[in-house]
């Protein structure tokens, strides 16, 4: 039976009249005549698969990778799709291909962003793969038969299939293999060393405090390396503890002060 165009509103204008098709679909037994039945209904319904695939280009996947999968879709959608309950085919249709098309991006690109130099070499790794497997039985294809195939470099095949199996992030709860008590990703993980800081600061500082009088020198440093109070170093020099602490902050402002200006 030849497809027609509706005069019924669709969601779609250009929708197919395809209702009497899936009528005669459902009751075909399997078959020459329901295959040939199937195709035809498929077919009428690409152009609006094609339009669904391609709400999603500038999203890291090629358009022609995208039309397939929409297909995809649209075929499950074809085959599962039940007249009976009454409802057009393309309410059926329409989250079947975008879900088949949501699942393709999950399972088959990155959680992060990556050049598009890598994204380039995977699905040509990946289309050179597929063709290769209708050659070789039994086996993978390997690096130098996908490097000539596609007419890249070795590098460049091991880069795109390092890329095939790295897209998604692994959860830094995720238990490391081979651990019995929980050990995750995140215990193996480093973190910064506060200490980094101090270096910084002691490289800072150094300068300053070699150009200071030795007696302020000494008190600082009985102060803040010999852990002295202010009233033992007093003693120790034969001067007022008021004295050794007016020392001390100017000491550390003249230095502070040096060091800012320096690093403005």
């Amino acid at each position: 039976m030849p497809t027609r165009v509706s005069a019924k509103h669709h969601p779609h204008d250009d929708a197919p009249d395809t209702a009497e098709d899936f009528r005669r679909l459902a009751a075909l037994p399997p078959g020459p005549q329901r295959d040939t039945l199937r195709e035809r209904v498929v077919e009428a319904w690409l152009p609006m698969a094609e339009r669904l695939a391609g709400r999603f280009r500038s999203r890291g996947e090629s358009y022609e990778d995208l039309r397939q999968v929409a297909a995809l879709g649209l075929v499950k959608a074809v085959d599962r799709y039940d007249p009976a309950r009454g409802n057009a085919f393309e309410s059926y249709a329409v989250p079947t291909i975008t879900g088949e098309i949501k699942r393709h991006f999950r399972d088959h690109m990155w959680t992060l962003h990556v050049p598009r130099r890598v994204q380039d070499l995977r699905n040509r790794v990946r289309v050179a793969t597929q063709d290769l497997s209708q050659t070789v039985s039994g086996r993978r294809p390997t690096v130098p038969e996908i490097a000539e195939h596609a007419d890249m470099s070795e590098e460049d095949v091991r880069a795109g299939l390092e890329a095939l199996e790295s897209f998604t992030a692994l959860s830094l709860d995720a238990e490391l293999p081979g651990s019995e008590d929980g050990y995750s990703l995140s215990d193996a993980l480093g973190s910064a060393d506060p200490a980094l800081e101090t270096v910084v600061d002691r490289e800072a500082v150094a300068p300053q405090l070699a150009a200071l009088p030795e007696r302020e020198r000494a008190i600082l440093y009985m102060r803040f390396f010999g852990d002295m109070t202010q009233s033992r170093i007093a003693e120790q020099l034969g001067i007022s503890q008021m004295h050794v602490s007016r020392l001390i902050s100017r000491c550390c402002d003249r230095v502070r002060e040096q060091v800012m200006r320096e690093s403005a």
